[in-house]
């Protein structure tokens, strides 16, 4: 991939990004989400573990979302993960089934076909089956976070979220915290940014 001859600029990858936006037709509209935003936490307040938003973050989720078949499979990841660092990944056959449905589900999308036929024009990948393995190892391949254990990977840490030394790292999802909040694990305390 790195040693490929085509080089991107970043007007390509700017036209490519507003591009592959156009075509995520799975995206969640605003009518499908509703936040109860509550509390936003001042510079002193960020990081005292206060709760200042005593209800949830989501008022409402169109969880009809939920049954297309790339939020479903997406969802079905979830629990493949163990939140603390430093204990070994155990991955199962049934997990391993769950990424390849994923990822299939993913590649049926016209946002993936583009990306793909993008970097195969740059001369990235010669086949979607290549681009899948290379999509397969940077979301699911397992490394160490510093204590050897191979555990972690870029699904877990973006999607899911890990916890170390007592402090969540990565859990960039707004699915998750959903989900999360839905069944009590999760509670809402603030904002601390209320956006561009």
């Amino acid at each position: 991939f790195s040693s490929s001859s085509g080089s991107i600029s970043e007007q390509e990858l700017l036209e490519l990004s507003e591009q592959l936006y156009g075509l995520d037709h799975n995206r969640a509209r605003p009518s499908d989400i509703a936040l109860n935003p509550q509390h936003l936490a001042g510079p002193d307040e960020t990081g005292d573990k206060q709760d200042r938003s005593p209800q949830p973050l989501y008022k409402y989720v169109n969880e009809e979302l939920f049954s297309k078949p790339t939020y479903a499979s997406f969802i079905k990841l979830l629990d493949n993960y163990q939140r603390a660092t430093g204990r070994e990944e155990e991955v199962t056959a049934e997990e391993l089934r769950e990424q390849e449905r994923f990822l299939g589900e993913v590649m049926k999308t016209e946002l993936m076909k583009k990306l793909f036929v993008f970097l195969q024009g740059k001369d990235r990948y010669s086949s979607e089956q290549e681009f899948l393995q290379d999509l397969s190892q940077m979301w699911f391949g397992l490394y160490s976070r510093g204590d050897g254990e191979r555990d972690s990977s870029g699904f877990e840490h973006v999607f899911s979220g890990e916890v170390k030394k007592g402090k969540v790292s990565g859990f960039h999802n707004w699915i998750r915290f959903y989900l999360l909040e839905k069944q009590g694990v999760l509670n809402y305390f603030s904002h601390n940014f209320d956006g561009p």
